[in-house]
């Protein structure tokens, strides 16, 4: 959908999945939970404020959550800008699966897996479909491009809104967000013109956590 006048000169917004947790590294379903970084973690968000320094960023955008907004801290504070919090952003409710492996929730409940899989428009027990998440965190970009247009926007989120901004962006189906994978940490960069099209620049780009463990590899 068209929100401005045509324009040369994109409204950029770098997303980055914030760092790693206790939850990531044992694979847990991470949605709502407000769990920390671990020391690792931070580890990955100061390698990732050392790599944006440079980007020309001009507004930093976080997911209310604790892990979000302790990754967000560190580029705000190195470009010492102050951090915006947009619960839009953040990550979906698992609701019965929250904290949960994928293994253990399918014991549990081995058709509502099933159904999840197949439909995004199905969710977990108490929780949210894909399908809106989706529509939350379209409503949520279009809002922040009105606010900053013509800007380099760091946006502190999780796996499902970066992975819904870069489906959207595509035009692709709903069902592309089964089909991407984000490490913790990682840089993704989309371009967003007033006239409507988006443009996906990178995904999951890790190069400036290879002087660290490396990037956790979970959902």
């Amino acid at each position: 959908m068209s929100w401005g006048a045509p324009d040369t000169e994109p409204t950029r917004l770098v997303l980055l999945r914030h760092g790693q947790t206790p939850l990531s590294v044992e694979r847990r379903f991470a949605g709502r939970g407000d769990v920390p970084l671990t020391e690792e973690g931070h580890a990955q968000a100061r390698a990732s404020a050392r790599r944006l320094a440079g980007w020309g960023i001009d507004a930093v955008v976080s997911s209310p959550l604790l892990r979000t907004r302790q990754t967000a801290g560190y580029t705000a504070d190195l470009l010492g800008l102050t951090v915006e919090e947009d619960a839009g952003f953040v990550e979906t409710d698992f609701g019965a699966w929250e904290g949960l492996t994928f293994a253990e929730a399918r014991e549990r409940d081995p058709e509502g897996i099933d159904r999840w899989l197949a439909d995004p428009e199905a969710g977990p027990p108490g929780g949210e479909s894909f399908a809106e998440v989706a529509r939350r965190v379209g409503e949520a970009t279009d809002a922040l491009l009105e606010r900053h247009r013509g800007r380099r926007v760091l946006v502190v989120s999780h796996v499902t809104p970066i992975k819904v901004t870069v489906q959207r962006a595509l035009l692709a189906p709903i069902g592309a967000l089964y089909r991407m994978h984000l490490d913790t940490a990682c840089l993704t960069e989309v371009d967003c013109y007033a006239d409507g099209p988006r443009v996906v620049r990178s995904l999951n780009d890790t190069a400036h956590l290879r002087g660290s463990a490396g990037p956790a590899r979970d959902r």
